[in-house]
Parts: structure tokens; C-alpha cells; sequence
């Protein structure tokens, strides 16, 4: 046996370069001891050697203890059904070691946004900031590792540090362990919180399932503790930083430029933003459910957010004011294609048409536009008035949209209207019978 310890310790040697899943066991490394090296022993005393020489391996661990008030944030991956859509989503957690208290929350994607919201939603959840967080060096939160072991943090982690005023600290690279407790969380949440596979409507209401669960589990106790999750989380609570007046807006900002066709990108989406701002340069806010975009520090657009890729997320209104110059573009306009608007409006864009011709189109459009003022179910209350009237055209609707979001009976004086045919109603003669029988 003892001249065939060579052959074990380079077969064991060459498994680390290895796949992990292709490694050798014990029973293999005696199969092929038996049958390319003629070894004529037992199993036993081959298992026995490979099992001493795979400890001096392993790595040992020193048992901690955690003060009170700091904490630990990792992600994880599940999946879920929301909405009636299969899909893998990322978890974002906290855990408070101390105590063993967590806080998880859901997001489409693990993103700057998601990471800062997931901070700021934490910090509301345990009614403080904790002293101290511990990462891995995820690139969300580090730009670069330097030489001296120091981290160059992003600017949008440096702001969230800056704001909430903890103190940062990081594992060692490729040492999951070095943060044990919140690489325990996802496990654990993944396990008890998300099986069987959760099926919401929405995101919200994930998350609300989510906050109750991580409420629920403080009537539990951890670990050897006698005290429950939620009692030894007073000392953690007490230990906890103030918030500050104003929370942080959990957002991923970047510089821009609008588009010649009024759209700004946003990781690989085009979003519009009114005709006015073309060629102009501006900010786009990225949050977990919208897109904010602001122009010389005033917002000119918001749209819910998309997580696909290449997808135009327009708003006709952005629109109108140059359509109203090219009306013969409307039925084109990529942003008016699939409106959601009542059928009483195709019907007044039939009528003025009819009435006016081309001149018909722009009234319209002009009839559209009131909708960048008011409310939908107010315009629509007009549209039908007006139809209902025999006074569809710009003008009628609206005074009546005005009087109805004033309160006030709409004054419209039908005998002046320019767009009513005027009817000229003459007597009959008898010399008009004669040019019949001529």
C-alpha cells in the first residue's frame, strides 16, 4: 500500500484543476488502484487515507461573535410566478447577525437601483441605519479592487454610504463565508419563504408576502437561543442609527441626449419625451418600477419602467404637438399606435373629417391635445357632449371639458357655431313649379 501512496496523492492533486462534480471519490481511486496498478488490498484502508489527506484540505473556522446594530447584505435568485409569468427574480437581504433578524425584497433584476431601493426599504423596515454593512465585492457597490486591499466605490454606493452615514466593509474575494449569516438568509428564505413557488399578481404584493414573512419569523427563536428573533432584536434596534429626515431616492442616474426623434435611451430602451426637448441634453433617473427623465432639472417625462430589451416606451401626448403640424402622419405615428382610447373619439375624428376635409385632421388632433391638460374621463365627457349636441369640433369640446371641470353648465350658443350647415329655408313659389315643366 505504502508504495501506491504516490499515485493517490497526484490523483488527488490533479482533481483540484479539475470540474468540482468530476472529482474522484474513495471507491474510484480504489477501483483504478486495483485495476492499473495490480493493488491487491481492501476498500477500507484506501478510504481511510483519502478521507485524512481531503482534512488537511479543508478550511477551519474561527466562531464569531456580533455585536449589536451591524448587518449583512447579499442577493439571491428564485424563481416565481407573477402576474401569470414564470420568471427568475432576485432577492435582495439583510440580515442583523446579532439577533438573526432579516428583511428580504423582490426585484426584476439585480441592479443599481434595486440594490439602493433594497437598502432604503431595509432601513425603513428595522427603523434605523446598522453601524456597519458587510458585502462581497459585487460590482454594484465596487468599481475596483486595489492593491492594498481598499475598494473604489461606485459613485452611486458612495452616495448611498454618504447619505446613511454606515460603514462599509467587505469579504475577501471568492470567500462567501466571510459573511456566513446573509449567505445562510438567502438559503433560508429561498427554502421557507418561496416554496412552493410563489404565484402573485404582482411584484407588490410578492414583496408585501415577503415583509410579512420576515415580521413573522421574530416570534421564532435561532439557532441554540432561548430568547425569540424579535427580543434579541431590542439591543440590535437600540444600536441602530437615526434615519435621516429625508430617505435616499433609490435611483440610477445618467447623462444623456434626446434623440431626433424625441427619445432617450435607457439601458437598451427608447423612452420619448416631448417634440419640444429634440437634441436637447438631459437626466434619466432609473427606479425599479419607472423611468424619470428631467431636462435643466425639471421633469419632462415618466414612464414605467421596461426590463426588456430594445422596447419603445412612448406616450402619444409626447407627440401631438408635431403631429398637429403633419396631421397626415397620425395614422403612422409609431407612439399612436395601440392608444387605449374610447370609441366616441373615432367616431368625432369620422365626423370632422366628413365635415372639413383635411382641415378635419387638425381639429382632431387639436381635440387630442386637450388631453395633455385634463383628465381622460373629462375629454371623453365632452367628446360625447359635443357629439350629442350636433357640435363636434375643437371649440365645443372644449368649453364643455372646461365648464365640467369647473362645475358649471357649458354655455354654448349653437347659432353662432361655425361648423353647424346653416339651413336657408325659403317660401315656395309658383314660378319655381314652372321650371320643372319647361
Amino acid at each position: 500500500m505504502e508504495c501506491l501512496l504516490p499515485v493517490i496523492d497526484e490523483i488527488l492533486q490533479s482533481d483540484q484543476a479539475g470540474p468540482v462534480k468530476q472529482r474522484h471519490s474513495a471507491k474510484r481511486i480504489f477501483e483504478r488502484l486495483r485495476d492499473e496498478h495490480g493493488f491487491g488490498g481492501g476498500y477500507t484502508v484506501v478510504k481511510d487515507y483519502v478521507r485524512i489527506c481531503r482534512s488537511k484540505g479543508r478550511e477551519t473556522f474561527v466562531p464569531l461573535s456580533h455585536p449589536p446594530g451591524h448587518a449583512q447584505v447579499d442577493f439571491g435568485e428564485a424563481i416565481a410566478i407573477i402576474g401569470g409569468v414564470r420568471q427568475k427574480i432576485h432577492f435582495f437581504c439583510m440580515d442583523i447577525p446579532q439577533s438573526d433578524a432579516c428583511f428580504v425584497k423582490a426585484y426584476p433584476r439585480e441592479t443599481t437601483e434595486a440594490f439602493l431601493d433594497g437598502h432604503v426599504s431595509a432601513f425603513a423596515f428595522f427603523g434605523g441605519v446598522p453601524l456597519s454593512i458587510l458585502y462581497d465585492n459585487l460590482k454594484i457597490a465596487v468599481a475596483k479592487i486595489c492593491g492594498d486591499g481598499k475598494r473604489d466605490r461606485t459613485r452611486a454606493f458612495t452616495e448611498l454610504v454618504s447619505h446613511y452615514l454606515f460603514r462599509d466593509r467587505f469579504g475577501r474575494p471568492a470567500k462567501g463565508n466571510d459573511k456566513g449569516k446573509v449567505e445562510g438568509l438567502v438559503k433560508f428564505s429561498r427554502a421557507n419563504f418561496m416554496v412552493p413557488i410563489p404565484q402573485v399578481a404582482s411584484f407588490e404584493a410578492l414583496n408585501a408576502m415577503l415583509e410579512d414573512r420576515c415580521r413573522g419569523r421574530q416570534s421564532e427563536c435561532a439557532g441554540r437561543h432561548t430568547e425569540t428573533i424579535g427580543e434579541r432584536l431590542v439591543a440590535d434596534t437600540a444600536a441602530l442609527r437615526r434615519l435621516p429626515a429625508v430617505p435616499l431616492e433609490p435611483c440610477e442616474k445618467r447623462a444623456g441626449r434626446v434623440s431626433s426623434m424625441s427619445l432617450v435611451r435607457y439601458r437598451t430602451n427608447d423612452y420619448s419625451v416631448p417634440t419640444a426637448y429634440g437634441f436637447q441634453d438631459i437626466v434619466v433617473k432609473g427606479f425599479v418600477e419607472e423611468v424619470v427623465i428631467l431636462c435643466r432639472g425639471q421633469e419632462i417625462a415618466r414612464h414605467p419602467r421596461s426590463y426588456g430589451e430594445g422596447v419603445f416606451v412612448s406616450n402619444p401626448l409626447h407627440y401631438l404637438a408635431l403631429i398637429e403640424m403633419k396631421p397626415n402622419a397620425r395614422d403612422q405615428a409609431a407612439a399612436l399606435q395601440g392608444w387605449d382610447l374610447p370609441e366616441v373619439f373615432q367616431h368625432l375624428r369620422h365626423l370632422l373629417e366628413a365635415r372639413m376635409g383635411n382641415r378635419g385632421k387638425r381639429e382632431f388632433i387639436q381635440v387630442l391635445r386637450l388631453l395633455e391638460a385634463m383628465p381622460k374621463d373629462v375629454v371623453t365627457f365632452a367628446v360625447t357632449e359635443a357629439i350629442h349636441l350636433g357640435a363636434a369640433g375643437f371649440d365645443a369640446v372644449k368649453l364643455i371639458a372646461l365648464a365640467r371641470i369647473e362645475r358649471r353648465p357649458a354655455r354654448l350658443d349653437l347659432a353662432a357655431y361655425p361648423h353647424l350647415p346653416k339651413m336657408d329655408v325659403k317660401i315656395t313659389l309658383a314660378a319655381d313649379y314652372s321650371v320643372l315643366a319647361a
